[in-house]
């Protein structure tokens, strides 16, 4: 608006009054007004609007996440921030696969009554409907990029570190035979938390080419099938790091029908602690990664946005790095003797 009233020559409050359809302005200056809007591509901040006169906002939290347990909470987080600020959380899920699916789905969300957007990973990731929302002026939080993109908002962890104290772990416990199941490899965090494991295994003088690796998706499925293909051999490692707690439950389950037991046999570890780490027996080793934290923080980023708040933290981009835990449950031990 500011800049509206510097190309028009008249003041923020003439602005305000041409844009909410005021009749005391004269007719040659409400002209300079709507032609510096359209010069401008002028769009009035309807969220902040809202928030000025004390009126319900509306998040938008789109996700794509196959973890229900992540997902879980993520929305708890995610209601417990747009309760505290007066605020509706609208959800909706991207079924899209191709760009062209993303781009649509992205668009037709944007249509909606939304004035920001909550993206947990993958989509925080995915550049088609990250650009879909910047064209349409919406903003947005990312919950868990994998690396800050300037002038963003986000929110994550250290993948990296977080993979390495893992790794870490299960080397002071005696392991020297790991192997490693990824998540999805469209997203940064895969990447990262592999990283922070092959650098763990180096660091302590092992060679991470000699370890198995298998792909996943961050599904149960997927875990499944990698387990399946790491335990069912006779060079069976002595631990298996998935990263995820789907895919680690997964491989827990795997090794039950084998008859191998947990963690006499084979120690099993995951990452983010979601429900199904300990809804599982034995209870996974994990990494805790704060989800219900890191999207209330992402809500509260997001409306200081939206308010129009530029003396604030965020007018440039934030990234908030929150501080993970390594969790020991009953799923990890020393090396079986052979």
């Amino acid at each position: 608006m500011q800049d509206v009233a510097m190309a028009a020559g008249v003041s923020a409050m003439t602005v305000s009054r041409v844009v909410n359809g005021g009749t005391n302005v004269r007719e040659a200056t409400r002209n300079a007004v709507l032609q510096a809007i359209e010069r401008l591509n002028y769009r009035p901040n309807t969220a902040a609007r809202n928030l000025a006169a004390g009126e319900a906002t509306q998040i938008g939290l789109f996700y794509a996440n196959p973890s229900v347990g992540y997902l879980s909470q993520f929305l708890i987080g995610a209601l417990n921030a747009a309760r505290r600020a007066g605020c509706h959380l609208v959800l909706e899920s991207c079924e899209g696969e191709s760009d062209e699916e993303l781009a649509e789905a992205t668009r037709q969300f944007a249509a909606t009554e939304v004035q920001g957007v909550l993206l947990p990973a993958p989509l925080s990731e995915n550049k088609v409907v990250r650009a879909e929302l910047d064209a349409a002026g919406i903003p947005y939080t990312s919950i868990a990029l994998g690396r800050f993109v300037p002038g963003s908002l986000n929110v994550r962890i250290d993948d990296y570190a977080a993979a390495r104290a893992m790794t870490d772990h299960l080397i002071r416990l005696g392991h020297r035979d790991i192997a490693f199941i990824m998540g999805n490899p469209n997203q940064v965090a895969s990447a990262e938390r592999y990283r922070g494991f092959c650098d763990s295994l180096a660091a302590a003088g092992l060679d991470p080419a000699q370890g198995r690796v298998e792909q996943g998706y961050f599904t149960f499925r997927s875990g499944m099938q990698a387990a399946e293909r790491i335990l069912d051999s006779k060079s069976r490692p002595t631990a298996v790091f998935a990263s995820n707690d789907d895919m680690a439950a997964a491989a827990v389950g795997v090794a039950h029908r084998l008859g191998l037991h947990v963690p006499e046999d084979v120690s099993i570890v995951g990452f983010d602690d979601t429900a199904i780490a300990t809804s599982i027996w034995p209870e996974l080793t994990t990494i805790r990664q704060p989800t219900a934290d890191m999207a209330e923080i992402g809500v509260g980023m997001l409306l200081k946005r939206i308010s129009g708040r530029q003396d604030s933290d965020v007018a440039n981009g934030m990234d908030q790095i929150m501080p993970f835990q390594l969790i020991e449950r009953e799923s990890s031990g020393p090396p079986p003797r052979r």
